[in-house]
């Protein structure tokens, strides 16, 4: 009998550290396409057989009571977040099939709280057992939450909050922490008497608020006066960004930077070109998309802050799966998600 295969054996036969090999296993982001698909097929030739594989395996062999879930996604105008989330979904998806889970998405077309409730009628309407949802925050759709967990259907949500909701827990990043860090990077970035212009996507958004909050909060504590902060909603739409940060610039032509606490960053720094000003504007943003990348290396963009958007998708679907099939409660303070910081220098 030949020897089990080995993480240790995959990261040799794929030429890279272990490390590489367990981030590949456990889905998580940063690693190069080029260098996941290699250890993919490194796993395939040796007859690799992840621990979590395995007991998946044999779990598939019991017999679980069938289940549907619910996703609610919100109008994202951004490939980038659809994407990876979906990619999440996805993932989670296929996992779950074995254990008979049947998973149901929907998407929203505006940001219209009634159209939110309708979705998670027509879910639960259609079997759903536990919803996962990303929507903005809403007195109405928190009161829906809070009826459905009186019928026995739990929530989870992602990406942004519905904290005033009984809903079971949140995945996502800590907003308030990020954007803390966001002002903290941009203190060392510009003058300590330099203007900021902070542009926030939809603050019906928990997520968007709380971040612009965390950051507002640190530039105080560091000595900026609100005369200091601009604030303009932008709605994620590159359009009005671009028409925004162009109206900022032609009020406060000696702007000094740009924190961009939204998507659409790319109408940011062309809207930066078209005005033409004539000391460099420092722009930070959150968020790892190739567009951002780009804007990195190019030197249009100087910092980045990133989150784990695919896990979003990803693991609110397996802890309705085990709080459903198994019995096993999820925590009510998930950890946040990773924050990380790019330069064009750690791509």
């Amino acid at each position: 009998m030949g020897k089990r295969p080995t993480i240790q054996m995959v990261a040799d036969r794929a030429g890279v550290s272990r490390g590489t090999v367990d981030r590949v296993l456990n889905n998580r982001s940063y690693v190069k396409a080029e260098v996941r698909t290699r250890i993919l097929a490194a796993m395939q030739e040796l007859g690799y057989v992840s621990p979590r594989d395995a007991h998946q395996r044999v779990l598939s062999e019991s017999r679980f009571s069938p289940i549907r879930l619910g996703v609610i996604l919100p109008n994202w105008p951004d490939d980038h977040f659809r994407n990876e989330v979906q990619r999440g979904i996805q993932t989670a998806r296929a996992e779950l099939t074995d254990f008979h889970v049947d998973v149901m998405l929907c998407h929203c077309q505006t940001d219209i709280p009634g159209e939110v409730i309708e979705l998670l009628d027509q879910l639960v309407a259609d079997g759903a057992q536990g919803i996962a949802m990303c929507a903005i925050a809403n007195i109405a759709i928190e009161a829906k939450i809070d009826q459905l967990a009186a019928q026995g259907i739990p929530t989870i949500t992602f990406n942004s909050d519905l904290p005033n909701s009984k809903r079971l827990c949140f995945i996502g990043q800590d907003y308030r922490r990020s954007g803390r860090i966001a002002a903290e990077l941009m203190s060392k970035c510009i003058d300590p008497k330099g203007k900021i212009l902070a542009a926030v996507g939809n603050l019906e958004f928990d997520g968007h608020r709380t971040r612009l909050d965390g950051f507002c909060e640190r530039m105080h504590e560091l000595g900026f006066d609100n005369g200091q902060i601009e604030i303009v909603e932008t709605f994620n739409d590159y359009h009005t960004t671009y028409r925004k940060v162009l109206e900022s610039l032609s009020r406060c032509p000696d702007l000094s930077a740009i924190y961009m606490a939204n998507q659409s960053v790319a109408g940011c720094t062309e809207a930066i070109h078209a005005a033409t000003p004539k000391t460099r504007i420092r722009v930070i943003c959150h968020d790892i998309s190739e567009s951002t990348k780009r804007l990195l290396r190019s030197g249009d963009v100087d910092l980045a802050i990133s989150q784990d958007i695919y896990q979003q998708g990803y693991l609110p679907l397996i802890l309705l799966r085990d709080l459903l099939q198994k019995g096993k409660s999820p925590a009510a303070q998930q950890p946040g998600s990773n924050i990380s910081i790019f330069c064009a220098e750690n791509l």
